[in-house]
């Protein structure tokens, strides 16, 4: 069955009318001259196929249609104001859901506050968090699995947007008793005969090089024995003996039993963290959180 149309301006005329009883008072609230308000309730009367009000002079009074179709009206009006206003709001980036995809590590640096900054800033917004390593989170992106991201240097990927919020250093992970333990900063060279304990290459490619980078740059060729998809296991395989570890500095953050972090020598590498979102997305809720991560 068709609906009819009903135009708001017309529901919202004959409810004004029908509240105040007269043409004149009605046409004042309205802001508009009795004849286009007698035009809106007879064009209205027409879609109804029966009169809703009764005129007498001084004085209107709603028929039997007429009080039938006020509370539908009232209803109509009160929940088209209701979209309007849900619709500004997710216009506005202030309701709706936002997953966030994060490497572990990460949670060691400012994602918390980060998160609890956006929360405070708009309560309305369910956020979801993801913990999964880079290049899951360029997958996920890419499949709308998750709307922003938090990677472990920045991608060069078409289509996505990565700017960095922040850099740390990296440190020696080693286990308690080592013979280099006692030393307050680590050459690299030293680290020549040790095996490492360093995430795939998969995992994240960018952190992984520049990891294997530093090593050459300084004349080691690193030898990688055991690896861990994140860095609180791998610092977990150094406390077991499997080897040692070259990690960002904010592992020191962990209260872990049997390692300690040392400066590494020469110092000057460092690992950028990086928000990244899809470029054509236009979901306010994003560009809301990367101007706050911008701050």
């Amino acid at each position: 069955m068709d609906r009819p149309e009903l135009a708001l301006h017309q529901l919202h005329a004959f409810v004004v009318l029908a509240e105040l009883g007269h043409f004149g008072r009605a046409a004042d609230r309205l802001g508009i001259a009795q004849p286009p308000l007698s035009q809106q309730i007879r064009r209205l009367e027409e879609k109804v196929g029966f009169p809703l009000l009764t005129r007498t002079p001084g004085r209107v009074d709603l028929t039997p249609a007429g009080a039938e179709l006020l509370p539908a009206a009232r209803r109509a009006l009160d929940a088209a104001e209701s979209g309007l206003n849900a619709a500004r709001r997710a216009g506005g980036g202030e309701v709706g859901r936002l997953r966030i995809g994060f490497a572990a590590s990460l949670a060691l640096t400012i994602l918390p506050g980060l998160v609890r900054a956006y929360r405070e800033r708009f309560p309305a917004v369910e956020t979801e968090i993801h913990e999964m390593t880079t290049t899951p989170q360029v997958t996920a992106l890419r499949e709308r699995a998750i709307d922003v991201g938090f990677v472990r240097e920045e991608i060069a990927e078409p289509g996505l947007a990565c700017e960095p919020i922040l850099s740390e250093g990296f440190v020696a992970v080693l286990p308690t008793g080592h013979p280099l333990a006692d030393l307050r900063a680590v050459p690299i060279g030293a680290l020549a005969e040790e095996e490492l304990v360093l995430l795939p290459r998969a995992a994240g490619a960018g952190v992984h090089d520049r990891i294997v980078n530093l090593f050459r740059a300084n004349g080691v060729e690193p030898t990688i024995g055991q690896r861990a998809v994140e860095w609180q296991t791998a610092c977990a395989f150094v406390a077991a003996g499997m080897g040692v570890s070259v990690a960002p500095s904010s592992v020191r953050r962990m209260r872990l039993s049997g390692v300690v972090y040392r400066r590494l020598d020469p110092d000057t590498a460092r690992t950028v963290v990086a928000v990244c979102w899809r470029s054509a997305d236009q979901n306010p809720l994003v560009d809301q959180f990367v101007a706050l991560t911008r701050q």
